[in-house]
């Protein structure tokens, strides 16, 4: 294997642990988290979980100093360079809910994980990711 592959390796390997703690962290809220189907491995490029308010809960972030992002906030077949194919709002309903509760969170290889149980932390007092228990430690 290349020193470049490996190193690409050792990144995602990284990301898969960190989204690990995520979705344990993140288990039993009302968030809807990435699905990763039995067999495949994904490379979480990305982080991202579906919420209600998504503004609400973004702002609530923010103020806590905590970064997030909207990674395509229009549905692929509302953007302008799709418009030749004639689709129309409410043509593809499901990506076009999914487009406004989208919200990426802080994903990058070496986020600690006290950074990451603050994520979560901010998540649920929002209210809007009530969890069964609290959480102190996501590593578990």
């Amino acid at each position: 294997m290349s020193k470049s592959a490996s190193r690409s390796s050792k990144a995602s390997d990284s990301r898969r642990e960190i989204a690990a703690r995520y979705t344990r962290g993140l288990r039993g809220t009302r968030l809807t988290l990435p699905y990763e189907p039995s067999g495949y491995r994904h490379v979480y490029h990305l982080y991202v979980i579906q919420v209600e308010n998504r503004e609400v809960v973004q702002a609530t972030l923010g103020k806590e100093n905590i970064g997030t992002g909207i990674h395509y906030p229009i549905p692929l077949h509302l953007q302008k360079a799709y418009t030749r194919l004639g689709y129309r709002p409410g043509d593809l309903p499901v990506s076009e809910n999914a487009a406004q509760r989208i919200l990426s969170l802080p994903m990058f290889p070496g986020i600690s994980e006290a950074d990451q149980v603050r994520v979560v932390e901010a998540l649920v007092q929002t209210g809007k990711g009530a969890v069964v228990q609290r959480l102190t430690n996501v590593s578990a």
